[in-house]
């Protein structure tokens, strides 16, 4: 195991050094790194703001969101196996050939991909902090400590979601009577007996209040919940046909209004038949925006009046505009190189189809407003977040075109796209905070993400697709 698992390492870096080059690779952890470091010495002016368990309590789900999106392996088990693996992870699909059976060569593939976001993101954070630490007087145990929560804190968000995809890929009826039943559990423990909810997630207790108890108790959970993962998992084995009925057709005919419906229906059939429509929306989208709304509740007092909707919305868009991701992750260029085919037409198509989906956080902010009792707010918040969310991707088609996916870790990247969303973000937060109404104000988005998109096709178009 140990000599696939370095190879697997291996061949990560050598397909993400030759996609966007070893220098700006090596360059994001670096990046991370800064943050944390610098960040760590603006802590003594945003503890006069904010008190220290809130500001802990929004590190650590931050982590815990991490763990999320990393961990829905169990869900995407059967494209890992028939798509990753055979177009992207060479030396994994080669290994069918060879006496592994697949469980073993996916339990490989998850250790590998754990430790590897571990020091691409986990380790980067906390090191940076730890170095800062004797500068904001913050003893190195507390500095250490920090680490190690936040480590438990991506590894509790991955094993949890591991698990729950891989339920999911088994029985969906099993895995929706889980959740129920654990929700009505914790909210009669909450009702009953008034105890913080936060309670119910270790790494920050331990953070509080360490002791080798909670910590070998919190072991012992995820080792639980990653062993029932790796024993549901179910991978779909290459021989294994499936047979459909002809979708294209008829709903291509349904979605003619659209100046691209062909692309379209295609992307939404993808979306449907590898079970993204539904996996990625509730593991990639409503279960980590449940969990931010559950945290910044606790920070409504420090927020200006309405702003936590707002806050919201914001953030929502932001992880909307993702669902560009979804419809890229599927196929490349390459397969369309041999039909009149620009790279801007299939843009165009992939962004009618991210549009059509723009439905679902409109309808999630919609909702958050109505039960939050922010009524008079849901339509400036819907805009917002639809306006965030179409701002975002036009500056990623801009930068990245087909392949957002895979240049998230160009460091040149990353940067500018932070800048340009970090100055709309600002000033249209601001305005939401001053006065609800403003909030109508972030339209105006529209137009330079229409003029990102334009920029973006032109680009794109002449470049020569590298196939990714």
């Amino acid at each position: 195991m140990f000599e696939l698992f370095t190879s697997m390492v291996k061949e990560e870096w050598r397909m993400h050094s030759t996609m966007f080059g070893s220098l700006s690779f090596a360059l994001f952890p670096v990046m991370i790194f800064g943050i944390a470091f610098m960040g760590a010495f603006l802590l003594p002016l945003v503890r006069s703001t904010l008190p220290a368990g809130n500001l802990s309590l929004i590190i650590h789900s931050n982590f815990l969101l991490l763990g999320f999106m990393v961990g829905a392996f169990g869900l995407l088990g059967n494209e890992v196996m028939n798509r990753r693996f055979g177009q992207a992870s060479f030396l994994a699909y080669s290994a069918r050939s060879l006496p592994l059976s697949e469980a073993h060569i996916f339990f490989t593939f998850v250790v590998k991909d754990v430790i590897y976001y571990f020091f691409l993101w986990v380790f980067p954070f906390g090191f940076g902090y730890i170095l800062a630490s004797p500068f904001i007087s913050v003893p190195l145990n507390v500095a250490l400590l920090l680490l190690l929560t936040l480590t438990l804190s991506f590894l509790y968000g991955l094993c949890t979601v591991f698990f729950l995809s891989a339920m999911y890929a088994r029985s969906r009826p099993l895995l929706m009577g889980l959740v129920l039943l654990l929700g009505v559990v914790g909210g009669l423990l909450v009702a009953f007996t008034g105890m913080n909810p936060a309670l119910f997630f270790p790494p920050l207790h331990l953070y509080a209040a360490f002791s080798w108890v909670n910590l070998i108790l919190s072991l012992i959970v995820l080792s639980v919940l990653f062993a029932l993962a790796v024993l549901l998992f179910s991978p779909e084995y290459a021989g294994t046909t499936r047979e459909y009925r002809n979708m294209f057709s008829p709903l291509a005919k349904r979605l003619s209004i659209l100046s691209d419906p062909a692309l379209a229906a295609k992307d939404m059939i993808d979306l449907y038949r590898s079970g993204s429509a539904i996996g990625q929306t509730l593991f990639s989208f409503l279960i980590p925006l449940a969990v931010i709304w559950f945290f910044l509740s606790l920070l409504g007092p420090y927020l200006p009046p309405h702003g936590l909707i707002f806050l919201f919305a914001i953030i929502t868009g932001v992880i909307a505009s993702t669902m560009y991701t979804w419809v890229t992750m599927f196929d490349s260029f390459g397969p369309y190189a041999c039909l009149p085919v620009t790279v801007g037409r299939l843009i165009s198509g992939k962004l009618i189809t991210f549009s059509l989906m723009q439905i679902v956080p409109a309808m999630f902010i919609a909702a958050a407003a109505l039960l939050s009792g922010e009524a008079v707010n849901l339509v400036p918040s819907v805009v917002l977040c639809l306006a965030v969310s179409f701002y975002a991707v036009g500056i990623m088609i801009w930068l990245t075109g087909l392949s957002p996916n895979v240049l998230v870790y160009d460091v040149k990247v990353m940067a500018i796209y932070f800048v340009l969303l970090g100055i709309a973000l600002t000033i249209f937060s601001a305005l939401a905070f001053a006065n609800p109404l403003y909030a109508l104000a972030s339209v105006l988005l529209f137009l330079p993400a229409w003029l990102f998109v334009q920029k973006g096709k032109a680009r794109w178009d002449a470049v020569d697709p590298s196939g990714f």
